[in-house]
């Protein structure tokens, strides 16, 4: 089940509210975990036990870990160490065994059966929680939580489940045991959860079209002109499917009184690739710098540390997003732009125009998107060279009708992801307008969605595979 599909917007979501409305405050948590656990159930009934596991395993750890602490010996280290490795070992053994079987068969020349087992859903999400949680117990940032249905909420709350934000357990501690619930916050929520579902099926979904479309044409049909469409649809697709995921979960957790942490700000919109990643995909980046970057030493190193902490950084970035050669030299690709930037341009870039510096961030994000869709080496070069006009003409008829005909979308589609709109909100709508003017848009959006998810069928979430 995902967020925007018909069974969820018109029957999960409306029951799980009505009930959670009604029923007594002590039993709200209850409530959760049962739809939530279900939410996952109907996508992932297999894989269901998984998460289920991993909220026991870490449960048990946290209260271990939690009465040996300050004690004489190493027992709380060695429960930290047993719960880390447990939970690395289930990510790893279902999203990577088969990318390292494949790799030793390739290089020793054997054939070791492959697994084939298809990913769980969120899994690598919920995995860095539990580990956070652990972690955070250790070090004494939190204190262990004893009721076990309010730890279940903290990893299987289904808003947030599937594709983050990851959410640390202090983020949400206090919002567990007690929390607003109110129309103020569920109006609010809920015009969060709809922008979401606008940027999803407004715009992810139709240029997630074009690029699916253009990454597979050949022979005569292939130009320069249409790669570079390729390239920015897609662009365009993957922010807009994840920050209109991360506006969704937001949303629902507003509605059920719980404030995430915010996961994009407007990345697009950046003047260097330091900046880009201070404002995409944030909550993983917090993950990375508070769990391996500072414990490695972070800056406060020498400068040849600082590289391989960096390093390490970036390289474990590439590899989270997926069980391929691709992600782990997309993650290499981002680690030299940011060493370029820290150690060769900073200064340089003080003095460039803030546009040229744009233009550079976004060539250098629009390639690295290019590489990050690409499975295959063979697949990126050849892709790359059509974009260079390598061997392809630089235009044909084709190539122009497809500019042509989605141009007003990608212009829709660039705006949107800039602040653009709320700046015209605020200049163009007075202040006492803006309300009811949030809840008509609100309303459109909600109906025009519906009816798009309708009569459409592509509709995946991209985040949901890594």
């Amino acid at each position: 089940m995902v967020f925007s599909s018909i069974i969820f917007l018109c029957a999960f979501l409306p029951i799980t509210f009505l009930v959670y409305s009604i029923i007594p405050k002590r039993f709200r948590n209850i409530w959760l975990l049962g739809v939530s656990l279900f939410f996952y159930a109907w996508g992932e009934p297999r894989y269901v036990w998984i998460m289920v596991f991993s909220t026991i395993f870490d449960y048990v750890n946290g209260r271990l870990i939690d009465r040996f602490l300050g004690k004489k010996g190493n027992a709380a280290k060695a429960i930290l160490f047993v719960s880390i490795i447990g939970n690395l070992s289930i990510l790893g053994f279902f999203k990577y065994a088969d990318f390292f079987i494949d790799t030793v068969n390739h290089i020793g020349g054997y054939d070791i059966r492959l697994f084939e087992l298809a990913l769980p859903i969120g899994i690598s999400f919920y995995t860095f929680q539990t580990m956070s949680y652990t972690i955070d117990v250790y070090l004494k940032n939190v204190k262990a939580q004893k009721n076990f249905i309010d730890f279940a909420i903290y990893v299987c709350l289904f808003p947030q489940l599937i594709a983050g934000p990851i959410v640390r357990y202090k983020d949400i501690a206090e919002q567990i045991k007690q929390r607003i619930f109110s129309f103020e916050q569920i109006s609010e929520g809920l015009f969060r959860f709809l922008i979401g579902l606008g940027k999803k099926v407004f715009i992810a979904n139709q240029v997630g079209a074009i690029w699916q479309e253009v990454s597979h044409y050949s022979g005569n049909d292939k130009s320069m002109a249409v790669a570079w469409l390729g390239a920015i649809a897609y662009t365009l697709q993957i922010y807009f499917d994840f920050s209109g995921y991360s506006d969704m979960a937001i949303g629902l957790g507003k509605i059920f009184g719980f404030t995430f942490p915010e996961n994009f700000l407007h990345p697009y919109e950046s003047k260097s690739i330091t900046e880009f990643w201070r404002k995409w995909h944030v909550t993983l980046s917090s993950w990375f710098r508070e769990y391996v970057y500072i414990p490695l030493g972070g800056n406060h190193v020498n400068k040849v540390h600082w590289i391989f902490n960096l390093s390490i950084v970036w390289f474990l970035t590439g590899f989270w997003h997926g069980a391929g050669w691709n992600f782990i030299l997309w993650g290499i690709y981002y680690l030299c732009f940011l060493l370029l930037e820290k150690l060769v341009l900073q200064k340089w870039m003080q003095k460039w125009k803030a546009i040229f510096l744009h233009i550079y961030t976004m060539l250098v994000v629009l390639v690295g998107w290019v590489l990050f869709a690409c499975e295959d080496m063979s697949m990126f070069l050849q892709y790359g060279k059509q974009m260079l006009g390598i061997d392809v003409s630089i235009g044909n008829s084709l190539s122009m009708y497809q500019w042509l005909h989605n141009v007003p979308l990608l212009l829709i589609g660039c705006i949107g992801a800039t602040t653009l709109p709320q700046k015209a909100v605020k200049k163009w709508i007075p202040a006492k307008w803006q309300p009811i003017a949030g809840y008509a848009y609100a309303t459109i959006l909600l109906f025009v969605s519906i009816a798009f998810l309708v009569s459409g069928s592509y509709n995946p979430f991209l985040y949901f595979r890594f």
